[in-house]
């Protein structure tokens, strides 16, 4: 299932770190990061991890503000953080598809050559591709 929620992103009182919060799922679900990207990035994996239980136990989620009735300080970031669970429970079991493909034959000769791993390196393309 697909969620959005909003993240409150702050910084540290000494701007070391950037705290991460989720009005919605207070107190239950918050992190932090080093900087902005590890922040929003660890926002992410906190709500992940805090919606698959959720999910897990059959707890009732609360509905999500809209950005319009959320307000936050100065010097704070509202950032909407989405995650599907589907997808995050299927990469979790990790199960193996078997595709078939065609390439240039160049590139195959090649690729065998250097010993290339045609299956990881497809895997490795679609994930940087897909931002996973």
């Amino acid at each position: 299932m697909k969620y959005l929620y909003f993240a409150v992103l702050s910084a540290t009182e000494d701007k070391t770190k950037m705290e991460v919060s989720f009005p919605d799922l207070r107190p239950h679900a918050a992190t932090f990061g080093n900087d902005l990207p590890d922040a929003l990035h660890m926002a992410h994996d906190a709500l992940e991890g805090y919606l698959l239980t959720a999910e897990d136990f059959k707890e009732k989620l609360p509905t999500p503000t809209s950005y319009e009735n959320l307000s936050i300080s100065k010097g704070e970031l509202l950032v909407p953080i989405e995650v599907d669970t589907t997808l995050a429970r299927e990469r979790e079991q990790n199960q193996i598809v078997k595709k078939t493909l065609t390439i240039p034959k160049y590139l195959n000769d090649l690729g065998n050559a250097n010993k290339i791993n045609f299956s990881a390196t497809l895997t490795n393309a679609l994930k940087e591709k897909l931002d996973v």
